[in-house]
């Protein structure tokens, strides 16, 4: 059996289009939405289909009003800091748990251990959490750097080891180091500037001064 070219075209869209609504992340949602819009519109005008073409023209439409809204939009960034037996803390790694397990299984911040704990809000929610553990010279291992699912769009990671590195800085750290062989996450440590200095599970960052 085979298929004309219009046909793959169709199929690909309804494909795309099914894959954007499993999209946790509601950027890649849009961004494949997207997809599939434009490949149903032109499927649609290419078979003179034109009710496809008109719903899905628009769709694509919608879909890159809301990305530029999300792209654009003067979001407010803010970290607190807290102790390992703050309340909030432990509600948000319990409502996360599954999630967290999957990045940094075994994940354990112990009251007694040296930690600092930050969380990062964004527009006042609670979108990310990072502990690490000060080390020999001049380090920081990182035990957790973690977004919750709707916001992975690096903004936030990128917010806290940019724009607010004197909260590393201004406690003696000039590298951070993580260890993680999750294949998404550490595609994640690359986005952000992490390094990897060999074939190992290993990354670091290192702190440009002020």
């Amino acid at each position: 059996m085979t298929f004309s070219a219009l046909e793959i075209l169709g199929y690909f869209a309804s494909v795309v289009v099914a894959v954007s609504l499993m999209m946790k992340s509601i950027i890649r949602l849009r961004w494949y939405n997207l997809v599939g819009a434009v490949a149903f519109a032109v499927y649609g005008l290419l078979v003179h289909a034109y009710p496809v073409f008109v719903v899905n023209g628009f769709i694509a439409f919608v879909d890159i009003y809301y990305l530029w809204q999300i792209y654009n939009n003067k979001e407010k960034f803010d970290i607190m800091e807290v102790t390992p037996d703050n309340p909030m803390l432990e509600r948000f790694l319990d409502f996360y748990r599954e999630d967290i397990n999957r990045f940094f299984p075994g994940l354990q911040l112990k009251p007694a251990e040296n930690l600092y704990i930050f969380f990062i809000f964004r527009n006042m929610l609670p979108v990310g959490l990072f502990a690490g553990r000060p080390s020999a010279n001049k380090t920081m291992t990182i035990l957790i750097d973690y977004a919750i699912p709707d916001f992975r769009d690096l903004k936030s990671s990128l917010y806290l080891y940019r724009n607010r590195r004197e909260l590393f800085l201004d406690k003696g750290i000039r590298r951070l180091e993580i260890e993680n062989s999750h294949p998404n996450y550490t595609r994640f440590l690359k986005k952000i500037g992490f390094k990897q200095p060999d074939e190992g599970h290993v990354f670091y960052l290192e702190l440009p001064p002020r």
